[in-house]
């Protein structure tokens, strides 16, 4: 693996010169300075469905699509012909001039140097969570995009639905009274065999599985790390787990509801206590993170489904969020939210006016953005405070004890050891982007 630098100069200056068709301003479609030139890293599961919600639009070109896989890129780039060409090597979309804006769907242990160096190239980004695996990398990324005045979009799609602006309306309204506790959690069961284990053997054919390991340790090919973001979540170096996994979607609603900054006390614990199959992340974890007047908890359990109010028996994937106020209980998950009062407490049971507007869908937000260049409702700077809080928690799981931030100087407190391991160690010739941290 070469450092950009060592690029070919030749396929560089090709890639750069395509004139995409939809360019020249064909009849019925927008005017060519109003179109967005699309690229896009990572076209498996999320990639291709964030990029399908981003070409419907006619204001749209997807202009590039990369992956380390010729069968994946090749199958993408089916969808696209006239005006998309194929890279294996993401540094050569971003050489590009004619891509204003990138999605980011690669493995999660790649997202903060992909975000960092798409726009440092000058690119707006759509970026799907999680948006970092090290609370070094959540504070480089937001740093790197506002460095550099760029749009960014996290790929947190539920913050677009209808059911959380109702429940932001409902506690930002004050009829439940102060918020003391709330409690956030994410089960399934995957049984004691868990994804299970893939045999040993040779990447596919027109897979380069060394860039798909890049910053990460190397390994040799594993066909279910290789799968999908389902399987990664298995696999602590390349996710940390089914926390970051799947957290961002819901932790997101009492942080955007509550308005909350970043936790000054983060504790995790857990472990890998059930399932044996080829990954190594916990199978269960249990985080308190202590904000002011209010404690915020997540539960994740891989090896067990219950899920109180929100189904239980048959094994299924279930997520849910309660808010304990002091005049009832609201308790939501992605589609539907419900109110227990306590008792005579709880006394104006009207709804709240809805006030905040639909959105016109999460992908839009960000090509509307790209155009008015007012940040979208997951830029960076609402949701680090969403990745902190998880790359926090699973650097206190990793440590064994409690972590403490400062939130106004953005340093972990009385802990060289914790402050160390806080930023990664990528593998060469990657290098971790220290110039986007002070």
């Amino acid at each position: 693996m070469q450092p950009s630098s060592d690029l070919s100069r030749r396929r560089v200056l090709q890639a750069a010169t395509v004139i995409p068709a939809a360019a020249l301003g064909r009849a019925g479609q927008p005017a060519p300075s109003d179109r967005i030139h699309l690229g896009i890293i990572g076209v498996n599961g999320m990639g291709r469905s964030n990029l399908a919600n981003c070409a419907k639009h006619p204001d749209v070109v997807v202009t590039a699509v990369c992956d380390v896989s010729r069968e994946r890129r090749e199958t993408a780039l089916q969808l696209h012909k006239g005006t998309a060409t194929g890279h294996s090597d993401f540094r050569e979309l971003l050489a590009r001039k004619d891509v204003d804006g990138v999605i980011i769907a690669a493995p999660p242990h790649w997202h903060a140097l992909m975000a960092i160096e798409a726009v440092k190239a000058g690119k707006d980004i759509y970026l799907q969570k999680p948006m970092t695996l090290y609370p070094d990398e959540t504070l480089a990324v937001r740093n790197a995009v506002n460095r550099h005045k760029r749009i960014s979009q996290i790929g947190t799609q539920i913050h677009a639905g209808a059911n959380y602006r109702r429940v932001v309306e409902w506690i930002r309204s004050g009829k439940l009274g102060p918020v003391s506790v709330v409690r956030t959690f994410n089960v399934m069961n995957q049984g004691p065999n868990g994804i299970g284990r893939a045999p040993k053997q040779d990447p596919p054919p027109g897979v380069d599985w060394d860039l798909w390991l890049g910053p990460g340790p190397a390994r040799p090919f594993n066909a279910l790390l290789y799968a999908g973001s389902y399987e990664h979540c298995s696999f602590w170096d390349y996710s940390r787990g089914w926390t970051p996994g799947m957290a961002p979607h819901i932790i997101d609603l009492p942080i955007w509801a509550l308005e909350l900054g970043v936790p000054s006390v983060t504790n995790c614990t857990g472990g890998r206590y059930v399932i044996r199959d080829d990954g190594d992340a916990p199978d269960s974890q249990e985080i308190t993170w202590q904000y002011p007047n209010l404690t915020l908890t997540w539960m994740m359990n891989c090896a067990n489904s219950f899920a109180f109010d929100f189904g239980r028996g048959k094994p299924a994937r279930r997520l849910g969020i309660y808010f304990h106020a002091l005049n009832g209980t609201l308790f939501s998950d992605y589609s539907k939210h419900e109110i227990v009062p306590e008792g005579d407490l709880f006394k104006d049971r009207t709804p709240p006016p809805e006030s905040i507007p639909p959105s016109p869908g999460h992908e839009r937000e960000w090509l509307d953005s790209i155009k008015s260049r007012k940040e979208p409702s997951c830029s960076v700077n609402y949701h680090y405070r969403v990745d902190l809080a998880l790359t926090l928690a699973n650097l206190s799981h990793q440590l064994g004890r409690s972590v403490r931030f400062d939130p106004k100087t953005e340093r972990i407190v009385g802990d060289k050891q914790a402050r160390k391991l806080a930023r990664p160690l990528y593998r060469r010739p990657w290098k971790f982007p220290a110039e986007y941290l002070g």
